[in-house]
């Protein structure tokens, strides 16, 4: 933890670290070709395109060199962002990144998708966050709209995703031990990233402030369109998730998991209704002890209500659809979270 207030302490931020010894030939040229190709899309003009690769590298900060001692080299930005599996893998061996589908599961099935270290693609923070995020935004509300001949269907909650996962990459600690993770539940998204909030929660939420560790790979995600002005990213995820009457977006910090959790609720807020709708002796047994241990499993539940699995879980759905309870997380690792007082 001291460490990790030393490390934040630096205003330029975390990620212009000199890596000795990591050089030109440990990125991947595909990667890096494929983000100065989104680059010139928005930026056809900019001199930035003639320039070769290490040059290239070094406008954005993710290649540097000491003046002092002469020393030159990728930086921290550089090699995550852009490097070979191997070798981030062998500078950051305390990282991994992974995305588990959890949604549309049939029977036994533990996820239905996963993205994960498996040799089948180079492990760098660009290819991590340009896979997921197709996945987490083709099953969101895409209007038909046209724009003369061409499709317009990029919505404003497939932005707020796009800004949480781009947000969850650049305030990362990658020196702590940990997983960017990103879960996609039939009813929720819930990313999870290594480090504590710079700033406190109600900041957050309101808006106007940033104060980013990885200053530089934000500049690379913002130069291609990637993550809102400063202080504007969270406010923007609550205003779409406000319009769609969502419930509110939870961020959740962890201080001993050294982890921050946000959680995206793909589901409407409850409707306040005069009348609650009755629940009968077990359905209150079920609501009480959720309330009194919110992370109890359903086999747990079961054993303390002497139930079958069977019956709780038409319990369970009959409490759902009343609109008394839903779910946060995985069924091992989740929460129970009650909507309203019975």
């Amino acid at each position: 933890e001291l460490k990790m207030m030393l490390r934040d302490a630096n205003e330029a931020g975390n990620d212009g670290l000199l890596l000795e010894y990591y050089t030109m030939d440990d990125i991947d040229t595909p990667t890096l070709e494929r983000f100065r190709q989104m680059f010139q899309n928005l930026h056809p003009e900019h001199l930035w395109n003639s320039s070769d690769h290490k040059e290239f590298l070094t406008n954005f900060g993710g290649y540097t060199k000491d003046r002092r001692t002469g020393r030159e080299g990728l930086t921290m930005a550089g090699l995550l962002m852009f490097g070979k599996g191997l070798p981030v893998r062998e500078r950051f061996d305390n990282l991994r990144m992974d995305y588990i589908d959890k949604s549309n599961l049939i029977e036994n099935q533990r996820y239905s998708d996963r993205l994960t270290y498996d040799g089948t693609w180079e492990n760098n923070l660009f290819n991590f966050i340009r896979m997921i995020i197709p996945k987490l935004t083709r099953d969101l509300p895409h209007p038909f709209n046209l724009n003369g001949v061409i499709r317009r269907d990029d919505t404003l909650q497939a932005k707020a995703v796009r800004e949480a996962v781009t947000n969850m990459v650049i305030h990362s600690d990658f020196m702590v031990n940990g997983v960017l993770k990103v879960e996609k539940f039939d009813d929720s998204f819930v990313l999870t990233n290594t480090g504590l909030l710079k700033l406190p929660i109600e900041q957050i939420y309101k808006g106007g402030e940033s104060k980013a560790r990885n200053q530089r790979i934000q500049n690379m995600f913002r130069m291609i369109g990637f993550g809102e002005n400063l202080g504007s990213g969270f406010p923007l995820i609550l205003s779409a998730w406000n319009e769609k009457h969502w419930l509110k977006p939870e961020l959740l910090e962890q201080p001993d998991l050294l982890q921050v959790k946000l959680t995206l609720h793909i589901q409407n807020e409850p409707v306040n209704e005069p009348v609650n709708e009755p629940v009968n002796e077990r359905q209150q047994a079920i609501l009480s002890t959720m309330k009194q241990n919110p992370s109890i499993t359903r086999e747990n539940l079961a054993n303390k209500l002497d139930v079958s699995i069977a019956t709780l879980k038409r319990e369970l759905t009959s409490l759902r659809k009343k609109g008394y309870i839903s779910r946060r997380g995985s069924d091992k690792n989740g929460q129970w979270i009650i909507l309203k007082n019975q």
